[in-house]
């Protein structure tokens, strides 16, 4: 069976990537296990780390902007949505820099896009949120 060295690069951009979308995923243990290994410079592993997860999360909120185009937010019944929705309505793409949680953050990307807020907006907001994490884990793993 091959190992995660064997995948590298790719790999952790390809699990970030997932990780973001509505698929579970676990790229921190991967960008962590990366880091531990030494196996490229930490800067460039939590860009590509970073990038993978950014672009999952963007891919989650054209699904948001392409549902909106057919279901009203009304029939929206699933309650992490709802929430999303009141956050990304209160908070605008600030509440994007929490893209990065668990279940709550891929609601929020959705919202974003069902919302249509400024692409360039949550495209940064979204990439600083998962660039504090990432960085927060692989310098977790350096000690």
């Amino acid at each position: 069976m091959p190992s995660l060295e064997t995948f590298g690069l790719p790999g952790l951009f390809l699990s970030a990537f997932i990780s973001s979308t509505v698929a579970p995923g676990g790229s921190e243990a991967v960008l962590a296990y990366l880091v531990n290994q030494q196996f490229a410079p930490i800067l460039e592993l939590i860009v590509i780390a970073t990038l993978g997860n950014t672009l999952g999360a963007l891919t989650t909120c054209w699904l948001g902007a392409w549902t909106a185009q057919k279901y009203p937010s009304k029939q929206l019944d699933n309650k992490y949505h709802q929430r999303s929705l009141r956050w990304i309505t209160r908070w605008g793409i600030w509440a994007l820099l929490f893209s990065w949680l668990p279940v709550v953050g891929d609601a929020l990307c959705f919202a974003a896009g069902w919302l249509k807020l400024s692409r360039i907006g949550c495209v940064l907001a979204i990439m600083v949120g998962k660039l504090l994490r990432y960085t927060a884990v692989a310098y977790a793993f350096t000690l």
